[in-house]
């Protein structure tokens, strides 16, 4: 599980308790390891140490000429075996032979052959009755005796056995158990601190959603551990920077265009002593062309503000009325009784949509053919003509502000690439989108989809 998944997958208290919960496994891992080495190294002392003493005493008694206790008398006690009492299949600890056989030699001990191995203990074995309750109980529990079996040569083989515990498995739900109880009393308390944590960036989340530069809002409370308040005030106060920024914009915007609508209106009215009618008329378009270009312009810069509310519309009535202007002024656009369906919007701003989208059909294909349809999602706006279509290369990029395919910038062949930018803007603004794709036969579809809030 990589950290780019936790990222995308998992909220922040759910991190915190993770990144513990690992840290503990590991920490016990390690705890536990050191454990069982340690366990490993006392069970090995006490079968060794003791071991070594008793043959060496039971040595010495043979070389004494004192008998030693016959086989089976005890378990406890170093017994002498005529051959070698460990079977083949019972598993030896080669680290206690060497070790038997090196601190024998050194005292001195006459001896062959070491050989070890591990047996179960039954109930009935006589090492039981040595050992009191509480060590019997232990002895069935780790189930195990080491028998360590040392050969003198011409006298047989000296015998001992000495419980031999497994530690391992005891050991293991040990740790599970103490590792349960921790993650208890410190993942608790973790997701507890997390999530306390995580409540005050989870309002700055969707307060940074939320945040619209026209749309009231009140300023985030600052809360939270010290570095998350800082946070919030960093976002509190870039708020209050940018809606401010905005409100420059647009007052800088509204002098714009006071200042030039003022001496356009003039030039309107100047143009009407000029005598050649062909030059007046190509002054008139001059102007009429500045004009709109600079109403394109203000709209397009003015969309994070809207003056207009979002009302619920009649979608289908919205279209016909743009359809109408069009045919009023003689354009041929071939649409079916739309269908009526409400959807929340600003109207204004989705009619200069419509109104775009269905220009532009006019300006290269001669017409338009406009259709409203339902979705199950909201509504569908289709505006398709039969015109020259868009290199498919080009198509990402006529969105962008004055970018044309048509090279001039005569606005009867096309204006000065305002057009779709604007259109796209307002229906993302309107939580919709705009797509353009080629016709087959020729041509282009620009498709309008608004989601939710259609019925």
């Amino acid at each position: 599980m990589s950290l780019t998944w936790l990222r995308g997958r998992t909220s922040l208290p759910f991190q915190i308790a993770l990144l513990v919960a690992v840290a503990l496994f590991v920490a016990q891992a390690i705890n536990f390891g050191l454990l069982l080495r340690e366990r490993e190294g006392a069970r090995f002392f006490q079968a060794t140490s003791p071991a070594v003493t008793r043959f060496i005493d039971a040595s010495e008694r043979l070389d004494g000429g004192r008998a030693l206790p016959p086989t089976g008398h005890s378990r406890r006690r170093v017994v002498l075996n005529p051959v070698n009492p460990i079977r083949n299949e019972a598993e030896a600890v080669p680290r206690v032979e060497n070790t038997i056989r090196a601190s024998l030699s050194d005292a001195g001990v006459r001896l062959g052959r070491v050989a070890t191995g591990i047996v179960p203990i039954r109930r009935d074995d006589p090492f039981l009755r040595e050992l009191d309750s509480s060590q019997r109980s232990r002895a069935l529990r780790d189930g195990a005796v080491l028998t360590i079996a040392v050969e003198q040569p011409g006298r047989g083989w000296l015998t001992l056995s000495v419980p031999w515990p497994r530690t391992g498995w005891s050991l293991m739900w040990q740790l599970a158990a103490q590792t349960l109880i921790l993650y208890g009393v410190v993942l608790i308390p973790v997701l507890w601190l997390g999530a306390r944590i995580a409540r005050p960036l989870h309002t700055l989340a969707v307060a940074a959603s939320g945040f619209r530069p026209g749309t009231p809002a009140e300023a985030v409370e600052e809360r939270g551990p010290r570095d998350v308040r800082a946070v919030i005030a960093a976002y509190n106060s870039l708020r209050t920077r940018v809606t401010a920024m905005i409100d420059e914009k647009d007052r800088m915007l509204g002098a714009i265009g006071h200042d030039l609508r003022t001496p356009l209106a003039a030039l309107r009215v100047r143009i009407e002593s000029v005598d050649d009618d062909v030059d007046r008329e190509r002054m008139a378009d001059i102007i009429e062309e500045m004009s709109r270009t600079l109403e394109d312009i203000l709209s397009l810069a003015r969309l994070g503000r809207p003056s207009e509310p979002p009302v619920e519309t009649d979608l289908g009535a919205l279209v016909d009325a743009v359809i109408d202007d069009f045919r009023d002024l003689g354009h041929a656009i071939d649409a079916e009784d739309p269908v009526r369906l409400k959807v929340r919007l600003r109207p204004g701003q989705m009619r200069r949509a419509v109104r775009n989208l269905i220009e532009n059909a006019i300006k290269y294909a001669g017409g338009a053919e406009v259709r409203v349809a339902a979705t199950p999602d909201g509504a569908r706006i289709d505006v398709l003509d039969r015109g020259p279509g868009i290199p498919q290369d080009r198509l990402a990029h006529v969105f962008e502000p004055f970018i044309r395919i048509e090279s001039s910038r005569n606005r009867n062949t096309g204006g000065i690439g305002l057009g779709l930018a604007l259109a796209r803007a307002i229906v993302a603004e309107a939580g919709g989108t705009l797509v353009l794709a080629n016709r087959a036969g020729g041509g282009l579809a620009a498709t309008i989809t608004l989601g939710g809030g259609a019925r």
